[in-house]
């Protein structure tokens, strides 16, 4: 019922945005006649899709392409899942992220106890050093890691707290030897290269005694978002991006889509490696990396499940690569029973900020966990389940929660229509180049994407258009044939992407 009132106020919010812009809407391929209330109205929609944002208390405003979030929130995980939305908008600029956290009501020491409790027990910080402070709901962090990765890391341990307000990161980076500026300035540039969400061709790097610069130009914010944290790697001392400019036409230009051009094999491999030697869920473990016609194949023993997923992403964002399998086996080193870890995935539950909630069943046997109950939305249960799999000794997860989900009937054209709205405002998916048909409920898309990102955020925007259910026959550029999925639900597209793809192939 809470999905159907749901797409009934998004449906509202399309007719008032097709009333205000009349004969004006900007049709895909013009970008300049998007004004600054199209881009307000396509914010407030997407975050109103979004299930892993509370929209209802988030205003939106924007001003010469740069938008202000303002209002409150129940988590930081939400505030910056807003924050990378409205980037993720075309012609957005710049976001300027206002918005209040408004947790739970929760004692300071209980706050600080729960954080303390999620560095002592995951995989990746339990050897780590931090000091945590708590100050009505301000998280203060102090200690010393290896890297900006790690740093980062600390802190979004810490966002997934409940209770957790604020966060003040003071983790100090140590430096053991200082590396060339030429050295880290190859680096950035190979990563620049290697991302399949960033068009390095627009964009210059230079380091000066450790500080890294970027200038140039990129299509949106998410865009540069996602190149200034690229430029964060060993040896970098910081990353200055003001002067990379956010244009709008660079979303679409020939050197983008030069990226789908095939890599060879052996430049693959050492760009995987490279990603895998950056992430601080990975770079401690022996991952043998194969690739094969842009094939990866990922062998090897892992201590956690977090792990194993982490690396198989690291490899599907790697420019070049079109399918993964990932053949890593999970073998904890730790000797704890079936009834402990059990204990610690429903300790690590009830702390989460995002599913703490409901009321969840944990069952592990022979280290696999067992996830019983009901939740409402694909979002939740997949973060239940990524919370599970970062828990010490567990080597599997079977998702057996329920979803609170019920379809609110749109006629065919509305859906067509409302899909293809959602192609144009994005910045991850070519819509011109796709094409829409829906029947009884059921999209088709059909057409050729770039790469399994664009693919993913096709149907994706797909379901995010009121689709029942989505039909891809979409051909991913340097992929031989086409492919031919059905995905009833989110969920299905989920597991697709990040779990095994058991796409048939068609030459």
């Amino acid at each position: 019922m809470l999905e159907v009132w749901r797409r009934i106020t998004i449906g509202l919010m399309l007719t008032c945005f097709l009333a205000v812009a009349g004969s004006a809407i900007p049709v895909a391929g013009a970008p300049d006649e998007i004004g600054d209330e199209d881009i307000t109205m396509a914010i407030e929609v997407e975050l109103i899709f979004d299930d892993a944002v509370s929209s209802h208390l988030i205003d939106v405003e924007t001003i010469d392409g740069v938008v202000t979030l303002s209002g409150t929130v129940s988590n930081l995980l939400a505030r910056e899942r807003a924050a990378s939305i409205a980037q993720s908008v075309k012609n957005v600029r710049s976001v300027i992220n206002e918005i209040e956290v408004m947790p739970v009501d929760r004692a300071d020491s209980a706050i600080r106890d729960d954080v303390t409790t999620a560095f002592v027990t995951d995989p990746i910080t339990e050897s780590w050093e931090m000091d945590v402070m708590v100050n009505n709901g301000k998280v203060t962090l102090t200690g010393m890691v290896d890297n900006w990765a790690e740093k980062r890391f600390a802190e979004r341990l810490t966002r997934g707290v409940k209770g957790v307000s604020e966060i003040e990161n003071n983790i100090s980076i140590s430096y053991d030897t200082t590396r060339p500026d030429s050295e880290i300035m190859a680096e950035v540039e190979g990563a620049l290269e290697w991302d399949p969400y960033v068009d390095h061709h627009l964009i210059d790097v230079s380091v000066d005694n450790g500080k890294v610069m970027l200038s140039g130009t990129v299509g949106s914010a998410a865009e540069k978002t996602r190149a200034r944290s690229d430029a964060w790697l060993a040896g970098a001392r910081s990353v200055d991006a003001e002067d990379l400019e956010v244009e709008p036409w660079a979303q679409g230009t020939l050197e983008r889509k030069a990226e789908t051009v095939l890599k060879p094999d052996s430049e693959i491999r050492e760009a995987v490696k490279d990603a895998l030697l950056y992430d601080p869920r990975v770079v401690s473990l022996t991952v043998d990396v194969m690739v094969e016609n842009g094939e990866v194949t990922l062998d090897g023993t892992v201590e956690d499940l977090r792990a194993k997923k982490a690396a198989a992403d690291d490899a599907r964002n790697t420019v070049g690569v079109w399918r993964v399998e990932n053949g890593l086996r999970v073998r904890p080193s730790t000797s704890l029973s079936d009834s402990e870890i059990e204990d610690r995935i429903e300790a690590a539950l009830i702390r989460d900020a995002i599913v703490e909630r409901y009321d969840l069943g944990v069952v592990v046997r022979n280290r696999k966990a067992y996830l019983y109950g009901m939740v409402d939305s694909y979002y939740e249960r997949e973060r239940a389940e990524d919370v599970a799999s970062a828990v010490q000794g567990v080597v599997d997860v079977e998702n057996n929660l329920g979803v609170d989900y019920t379809w609110a009937w749109k006629n065919d054209e509305e859906i067509a229509s409302d899909i293809e709205d959602e192609f144009f405002w994005s910045v991850f998916v070519d819509g011109d180049d796709i094409v829409v048909t829906v029947e009884d409920g059921v999209a088709t898309l059909s057409g050729v994407v770039e790469d399994w990102q664009e693919y993913k955020a096709a149907v994706d925007n797909a379901f995010d258009g009121g689709a029942r259910k989505v039909r891809s026959n979409l051909q991913v550029e340097g992929v031989p044939g086409y492919t031919y999925r059905v995905y009833e639900t989110r969920d299905d597209l989920a597991y697709a992407y990040y779990g095994t793809w058991d796409t048939i192939w068609l030459d």
